[in-house]
């Protein structure tokens, strides 16, 4: 459980395509190609390139971490059933080949599996409960013989540590792994996150960068002790957790208590039934089942909805690594499909006010005859660039005749880049040759730089804009300002 499925397949595959299974080179092998993936992810982590992390929106990660639950208790149906399955991390495979082989379901291991799993959910969130069961399935093996009625076991586990020692592998073979390596760093830093993020609280959100280099350490280390690449497992995450670890040092306890019981209590752990393990992790990976956000996307913003259900069904059906991916990408679609097509609004004026808000939420609102109000909620990029000029183009065509100018409420646009201003410049040509003017307002400090270093303030002339919408109005009317007159010759200082 301290590697996932999907980076274990991506290990057995990386190092089967460059030596032999079961052979002193492909250990050798699985070594280097440790100390390969540590060496990315400490260089990634020094680099500060943690920010990939970013990419991970909620509804990715609670379906990530929601159908990697499934699949990871899908896994361990076979120690639960008595039965040997593949190593598919697909979850429609696992019950395929489980329904196939139901006939060979072995009773008194499902029967245990069954007994432990309930003794598991009656101690509720004490903490020790993991501990207990394993010592309870260590006792009910030396009692009741469970070997002999066929229920499998740990064990003979291989007393003492490792050696350390340097893997020496041609440089040919190093050449043929650095693309897995890569792959695998990033995956495996991927998943440990999610694991991460899936369990932590509100004020204990693992820093990408620092887990970036303690993996790369820790994989440095793997490899030197003869180890294959790791990551942080969700199963392990899920288990740790419901133990009650709150800091990292719950991991340095872990690691003291396995170097001893690889020590000293490798006797006692041969009799341990795999299935009382496996009964652990099904119900601590149960709780990492977010039940909650689909329901509160359904309410509040279904259009994130998608990507949840996407990723859910994608680590379900194509595994945990596929799965992530696709969401990943999904979620970036979807910030691009948003961002091409912003929110606009037609603004009226506020009776009595100098405010003007949206006309549809605002029914009180009334639009100043002969101008056309619009604020534009975006940035203004070469992808939305073209809705920009048609809309603003359309609605000079939808409102009521003679229109005089258009005015650009800014206050919502942060970044114009050279795409849109061409827009922009396209737009103010097509209501010059109609006899329009164009204005702009509230325009924020660093896209007034850009447009003034791009002359286009220079092209409308100063006075096109203003420290605020009504301000704006009133000059498109031909009134007088009506205002602060040091904020106003603040403003036009400054272009």
């Amino acid at each position: 459980p301290c590697i996932s499925p999907s980076v274990f397949g991506s290990v057995c595959a990386a190092v089967g395509s460059v030596a032999l299974a079961g052979t002193e080179v492909y250990v050798t092998t699985a070594a280097a190609l440790a100390l390969m993936v540590g060496a990315v992810q400490l260089a990634m982590g020094a680099l500060r390139l943690g920010f990939v992390v970013n990419f991970l929106s909620r509804p990715v990660l609670s379906g990530f971490t929601s159908a990697a639950a499934l699949v990871i208790a899908a896994s361990q149906l076979g120690p639960l059933l008595g039965l040997r399955l593949g190593s598919s991390t697909a979850l429609h495979t696992i019950v395929l080949e489980i329904a196939g082989a139901v006939t060979k379901i072995h009773v008194p291991t499902l029967v245990l599996a069954a007994v432990t799993m309930l003794v598991l959910v009656l101690l509720g969130r004490w903490r020790g409960k993991a501990l207990l069961v394993v010592a309870l399935g260590i006792a009910a093996s030396a009692l009741l013989d469970l070997p002999a009625l066929g229920v499998a076991v740990v064990g003979e586990v291989p007393p003492g540590l490792p050696s350390p020692a340097l893997p020496l592998v041609p440089w040919a073979t190093l050449g043929a792994l650095v693309p897995a390596a890569l792959t695998i760093a990033l995956v495996s830093f991927m998943e440990a996150i999610s694991s991460g993020l899936a369990v932590a609280e509100d004020d204990q959100r693992p820093a990408a960068d620092r887990e970036l280099v303690a993996l790369g350490l820790s994989n440095l280390a793997c490899g030197v002790m003869r180890g294959y690449p790791v990551a942080g497992g969700l199963s392990r995450t899920a288990v740790n957790a419901q133990a009650g670890a709150r800091t990292g040092l719950a991991g340095v306890f872990t690691a003291a208590l396995v170097a001893l019981a690889l020590l000293f209590l490798t006797p006692l752990l041969r009799g341990l039934p795999r299935a009382s393990l496996a009964a652990i992790i099904v119900v601590a990976v149960f709780g990492l089942i977010d039940r909650k956000l689909p329901r509160e996307l359904w309410r509040v913003r279904r259009r994130e909805l998608p990507v949840l259900l996407l990723t859910f069904m994608a680590t379900l059906t194509l595994g945990i690594s596929t799965g992530l991916v696709l969401g990943v990408l999904a979620s970036l679609l979807l910030f691009v499909l948003r961002t091409t097509r912003p929110h606009t609004a037609v603004l009226g004026r506020l009776p009595g006010t100098h405010v003007y808000r949206n006309l549809r939420r605002f029914p009180d609102a009334e639009p100043v005859p002969g101008l056309v109000l619009v604020r534009l909620d975006a940035q203004l990029y070469f992808a939305n660039a073209a809705f920009l000029r048609a809309t603003l183009l359309r609605l000079v065509d939808e409102a009521p005749p003679p229109v005089r100018a258009v005015i650009v409420d800014a206050s919502s646009i942060h970044d114009v880049d050279v795409s849109a201003l061409e827009s922009l410049r396209e737009v103010h040509r097509a209501l010059t040759a109609r006899g329009i003017d164009l204005y702009f307002a509230d325009v924020k400090g660093p896209v007034r730089d850009l447009l003034h270093r791009a002359g286009f303030v220079a092209e409308l002339g100063p006075e096109h804009f203003s420290f605020t919408t009504h301000e704006a109005v009133q000059r498109a009317l031909g009134l007088a300002v009506v205002g602060d007159p040091r904020a106003v010759q603040a403003d036009h200082a400054s272009f």
